[in-house]
């Protein structure tokens, strides 16, 4: 089958490509400004990319397009059509298809899928439990937001659970009679895939969330707050959403739910048909020590024990569900502990950028993805508590953040931001780009907050700030203008 994907480049479009390019597809796909790191991954995976979205590209003739949900039928101020190649396909009246439903059909379908779902922690969780299951042997497949590092790939299909005793092997191809899906050829009874499930909107012609496509038989509900405010009015209209993934799940399945949430008890509290798996204050699951190292309760009783290099009670939690979620596919909670001791965690979750020397300590620089206020505020509070566990209290931290997802770009959470910098000794908000007012939005933070409105005064504020010691903490969604590299490079010329 020919493939042609709209919005390829996307975390999400770019993980689907890689899957059908692996079950044997030919794939082609388009974006504006066809953009690394997505763009090198998929060239390295012979996939051709072409640039922008014009109509000439149905000369490709695929057997189907696969729409991303950055595609609309917004047109431009002077009347023509942003998107030409999807009106090109409705004028048509060619197949097409969302990126979530073409997954749900080619490669969920006869699989178990363990589906990750949460404002938070969704991309991490997601890595955790596709590791777990890894080490168990169950070779799972798994498409999550990010390049969990003990992979080196966001997506691949994998295969049928195996002794953990034998060698890795890929999933062979089979006759279509032995398979459950016959249109990509691959035998899934007993396979287990693990995915990122995401509530953002499927796309411009299907408004349910993507989640509600994927069927899982393992769900894991890890948390809930407003976000996403281009498309939802208020916080019950994503538990509504949410609620839709709970009614997919079979009887003979399992929710997985974090107890301390109460936005996850109403998503509950309008039903709930599967086994439930409660974990965190309140729940059977919880966990007992430090956040790096923990023992597993389950009702009471030590089941397992955790010790890694993460930190942060956000991680400890996220460990609790992952670990409970892979007893359901037949993995012991102690194994599944043991394996998280070997976890390498995911590409920018505080992930070590570079460190330059000083006199007196090395000043360190930190690449994070959180963007949303309780994930900005999580991140600095778990290095907070990792300095000051491992005898460097009084180092300071220094946060350099970006407020680039469609919520933040509106506003909506701006008079959180004072609140979700609290542990930064010095703060630093990229405002380009804005339509709000940053420096008002920071003045409770009065001279520990400054403002910028592009990447270089911004790095020229942090260079003159940074001290021998210092921990300086880039928090995006995007590529942040390369503010990493470019602020080691300065506070090195400034050595």
């Amino acid at each position: 089958m020919h493939i042609h994907i709209l919005g390829i480049c996307g975390t999400f479009m770019g993980g689907l490509a890689a899957l059908a390019r692996e079950a044997g597809h030919r794939v082609t796909g388009c974006d504006a400004g066809v953009y690394p790191p997505m763009s090198d991954q998929l060239r390295a995976l012979g996939i051709e990319l072409i640039e922008g979205y014009g109509a000439d590209q149905m000369a490709l003739a695929p057997d189907v397009f696969v729409i991303g949900n950055v595609v609309s039928r917004i047109r431009l101020a002077d009347g023509t059509p942003k998107f030409p190649l999807m009106e090109a396909i409705l004028d048509a009246g060619a197949r097409y298809t969302s990126g979530p439903q073409w997954l749900a059909e080619e490669v969920l379908q006869g699989r178990h899928v363990l589906a990750v779902a949460g404002t938070h922690g969704k991309t991490t969780t997601t890595s955790m439990l596709a590791w777990i299951l890894e080490r168990a042997g169950h070779s799972p497949g798994f498409l999550v937001g990010g390049v969990p590092l003990d992979f080196g790939v966001s997506a691949r299909l994998g295969g049928s659970i195996r002794s953990t005793s034998a060698a890795p092997r890929r999933l062979e191809p089979t006759s279509a009679s032995k398979v459950g899906n016959a249109a990509h050829g691959w035998a899934n009874a007993g396979a287990t895939f693990v995915i990122e499930a995401d509530e953002y909107d499927t796309a411009f012609f299907d408004k349910r969330s993507k989640f509600v496509h994927y069927r899982p038989r393992t769900a894991i509900l890890n948390n809930l707050e407003f976000d996403h405010a281009d498309i939802f009015d208020d916080l019950p209209a994503i538990e509504r959403q949410f609620h839709h993934l709970v009614r997919t799940v079979p009887a003979s399945g399992r929710v997985v739910v974090n107890a301390t949430e109460d936005s996850l008890q109403r998503v509950l509290a309008q039903g709930c048909w599967s086994e439930l798996a409660r974990f965190g204050g309140g729940g059977e699951w919880q966990a007992r020590g430090t956040h790096d190292a923990f023992d597993i309760l389950r009702r009471g009783e030590r089941v397992g024990r955790v010790e890694w290099a993460l930190s942060g009670l956000h991680n400890q939690m996220n460990a609790l569900g992952a670990i409970a979620a892979a007893e359901h596919v037949g993995v012991a909670p102690a194994e599944a502990a043991a394996a998280l001791a070997s976890f390498r965690n995911v590409r920018r979750r505080m992930e070590v950028c570079g460190t330059v020397d000083r006199p007196g300590g090395p000043i360190t620089v930190y690449d994070d993805f959180a963007h949303h206020p309780t994930a900005i505020r999580t991140t600095l509070e778990g290095l907070r508590n990792k300095l000051d566990a491992g005898g460097h209290r009084g180092e300071r931290i220094l946060a350099a953040f970006e407020p680039r997802s469609n919520t933040m770009k509106l506003g909506t959470m701006a008079a959180q931001l004072p609140w979700s910098l609290e542990q930064a000794d010095l703060a630093f908000c990229h405002s380009g780009g804005l339509e709000w007012d940053a420096v008002a939005a920071l003045l409770p933070m009065g001279a520990r907050a400054r403002v910028a409105g592009s990447i270089e005064p911004l790095v020229a504020q942090i260079v003159a700030a940074a001290q021998p010691g210092d921990h300086i903490v880039c928090m995006s969604n995007g590529g942040f203008g390369g503010v990493h590299e470019k602020l080691l490079s300065a506070l090195r010329a400034a050595e």
